[in-house]
């Protein structure tokens, strides 16, 4: 009776550890974030690499996540030749980025909200340039496979090169102050 008893325990364990979280590590060769930032005359996108991260679950629910960005390696893919090599570099210069100092960025999941259907409202701290912001999205995770579309307002990492809210008559040379994230994470 003991062992039976043993037995028991022991199939309740492993049921309630194979419930409990469980964390998902991100592909980051096999995972992709698309930016685009705008300015009153057109715009410019690009590609920026994950380093890592993961995202947990319960059960089949998102349950949260954290993950690392390597702003070292942005890329523009608009441009070629003198044009690129010089957005690139201002891009990573401290105008923007400030990538010697700052080579990673990183966002943790906070608060989620299931919607159902595999799409879940996230709040989550995003921290660039050393400043840390909450910012919200949807989520939407199919299979192995986690979707999303971030706007980000760059004026709250303190990056106002050729702001409009922060300087006067730039005309037709501002830069709009939000940029927009692609991100497709395989795990």
């Amino acid at each position: 009776m003991k062992n039976l008893k043993s037995i028991a325990l022991a199939l309740v364990a492993l049921v309630t550890l194979s419930t409990s979280a469980q964390t998902k590590k991100v592909d980051a060769a096999k995972s992709t974030i698309n930016w685009v930032g705008k300015k009153v005359t057109g715009s410019h996108e690009g590609t920026i690499n994950i380093k890592d991260g993961a995202l947990v679950f319960k059960g089949n629910k998102l349950a949260g996540g954290s993950f690392t960005v390597d702003m070292t390696s942005i890329n523009t893919t608009d441009l070629e030749g003198k044009s690129k090599s010089s957005l690139d570099g201002h891009l990573k210069s401290d105008d923007f980025f400030g990538t010697e100092n700052h080579p990673t960025a990183n966002l943790v999941i906070k608060k989620i909200a299931d919607k159902g259907n595999g799409v879940y409202g996230i709040n989550a701290d995003l921290t660039i340039k050393g400043k840390t912001n909450t910012i919200g999205f949807e989520i939407t995770v199919a299979g192995n496979t986690a979707t999303a579309d971030l706007k980000v307002d760059r004026t709250k990492y303190d990056i106002t090169y050729k702001s409009g809210n922060f300087f006067s008559d730039l005309g037709d040379k501002a830069i709009y102050d939000e940029f927009e994230l692609k991100v497709k994470l395989v795990f």
